[in-house]
């Protein structure tokens, strides 16, 4: 049987002539709601974590800390303000930055990292 002759095979109505499927009314349903769970799970829960994660990183940023920047700049926190961070990026050079700016906040001699953790 050719590839055409197996798709109009399996799109045929079964035979009996009635309105078809034997299954249960409630199948739609519960495969629906297993749908939106493996969603939940899959993609919407580890999101909201990370979002969390992110908000508490950007909380606890204080003076003195070493962060680097989405733009790829380091720097030192002068000071902290309620949406900006002053920050020293060489000697006698200050920049005021969003916080939203923020990727990651490093140890005193570590080196950023290059790729997004999995």
């Amino acid at each position: 049987m050719n590839i055409n002759g197996l798709i109009l095979a399996m799109g045929q109505p079964p035979a009996g002539g009635g309105a078809g499927g034997g299954g249960s009314p409630l199948q739609m349903p519960v495969m629906l709601l297993i749908m939106v769970a493996i969603f939940y799970f899959m993609l919407i829960r580890p999101q909201q974590r990370k979002d969390k994660e992110r908000r508490r990183l950007l909380e606890n940023i204080k003076s003195g800390d070493r962060v680097a920047f989405s733009g790829g700049i380091l720097g030192l926190v002068a000071n902290v303000k309620d949406k900006t961070l002053l920050i020293k990026i060489a000697e006698n050079v200050k920049v005021e930055v969003s916080r939203g700016a923020v990727t990651q906040v490093l140890a005193k001699d570590e080196d950023p990292e290059t790729e997004q953790k999995k």
